[in-house]
């Protein structure tokens, strides 16, 4: 593994708002990653985050989703951030599905929408470890 975590960003257009905001609000803790992210994704990152170092892929439908797939496969990421558009259809849907079956062949922590992400960003399974807690789950539950 390199020695920063690598974690690919993607955002659907009508959530790529919601992806600066992400970026913009987690800042500090992005710095500590090698980014990737599909083209005009990064792009609206890296604008809105000049001192973030992002590597831009190709757009999604051009074949950013695959090169991302690619790095699942061959595993170079320890983490993807997907913030999907569930009302809008889209022409590469099957290359989306196809990335989102990667990630959970290969057992990869992924985010689809921002409320996930922000607990992710916290977790120490991004950084290699297997657990992020030393203490054991309790039920909610519980008196």
């Amino acid at each position: 593994m390199p020695s920063k975590p690598t974690l690919a960003l993607i955002a659907h257009d009508a959530k790529k708002d919601a992806m600066v905001e992400f970026a913009r609000r987690h800042l500090d803790k992005l710095e500590d990653f090698n980014l990737v992210g599909t083209g005009t994704t990064g792009g609206r990152i890296q604008e809105a985050c000049p001192g973030l170092e992002i590597t831009r892929l190709k757009s999604g439908p051009l074949g950013g989703d695959q090169q991302i797939g690619a790095m699942i496969a061959e595993g170079k990421l320890q983490g993807l951030l997907f913030f999907v558009d569930p009302l809008s259809p889209m022409p590469h849907d099957v290359d989306v599905k196809a990335l989102m079956r990667l990630a959970l062949v290969y057992d990869l922590p992924m985010a689809l929408n921002p409320s996930t992400a922000d607990i992710l960003l916290r977790s120490a399974r991004l950084t290699g470890l297997k657990t992020s807690s030393q203490t054991p789950e309790v039920s909610a539950f519980a008196s």
